[in-house]
């Protein structure tokens, strides 16, 4: 098995990478901390031509992006391009609007699918589906999330599971990186801890309450080949700070 390798999702430092300038500067810092690829989301407006000069600049590999249901579904030509531009074949799709969040809202999406994925695959490039926590309601027997899965296509659509938001639905994310195995090319890595106030608030992976040691060995026997870093909120902390203690907590795990 292949070790899956540690990116940086740039959503965590959305803050930081609101003009070209700052993805620039933003790019070369988590270099410095040793990450070697990127995901691309929450960007402020950039010409990819510029940014893919900023990431080869900076020496990290444009694996994998975000993108808008709308974008694929009324701009999917241009999504291509920026992806040939970046040498990206992982895309995924962040989130769907609330709508979906339904037994019709599943079908509808499955139905609009194989046009978007179909397109990205004649193109080379693979698309996944990223979850938060509303997709493990029950939809009868199953969840929204376990029904998307079972009723498409591994070559139509892949995984791209979150630890945190699986955990925050009820799930194991360690279980469902299993279910998924073969279909993931990647898993965003995000720790989960409690306050004393009961409070329940992300984390910087290795300093929450997930189990470590499951989930990537489940990722790694999966085919997982990128994990990818992100913490949606980093409170009082850096952002800058709170990726360096994740990537360095996966790097004493075995993965860099």
């Amino acid at each position: 098995m292949t070790k899956p390798i540690v990116g940086a999702q740039l959503y965590s430092l959305r803050e930081h990478c609101k003009t070209l300038p700052d993805i620039e500067k933003t790019l070369g810092r988590v270099r410095d901390i040793g990450y070697t690829t990127v995901q691309l989301s929450g960007l402020g407006p950039a010409d990819p031509g510029a940014i893919a000069k900023a990431a080869a600049a900076a020496d990290l590999r444009i694996v994998a992006t975000h993108v808008s249901w709308e974008q694929c579904r009324n701009g999917l030509d241009a999504l291509i391009a920026e992806h040939k531009t970046w040498n990206c074949v992982h895309a995924a799709i962040g989130g769907l609007p609330g709508d979906y969040r339904s037994a019709d809202g599943l079908k509808r999406f499955i139905d609009e699918l194989p046009p978007v994925a179909e397109g990205f695959r004649a193109a080379g490039i693979d698309f996944s589906y990223h979850n938060h926590n509303h997709e493990l309601v029950r939809i009868g027997a199953r969840t929204w999330l376990q029904a998307l899965y079972e009723d498409t296509a591994p070559e139509l659509l892949k995984a791209e599971l979150d630890t945190y938001w699986i955990q925050a639905g009820g799930g194991d994310p360690a279980a469902w990186i299993r279910a998924c195995a073969g279909r993931e090319p990647l898993l965003h890595c995000k720790d989960m801890c409690i306050t004393p106030e009961r409070e329940q608030r992300f984390a910087e992976v290795g300093e929450g309450n997930l189990n470590w040691p499951a989930i990537l060995q489940a990722a790694e026997a999966g085919g997982v080949a990128y994990l990818l870093v992100e913490q949606d909120n980093c409170y009082e902390r850096d952002p800058f700070d709170s990726m360096r203690i994740s990537y360095d907590n996966l790097k004493g795990m075995g993965y860099a």
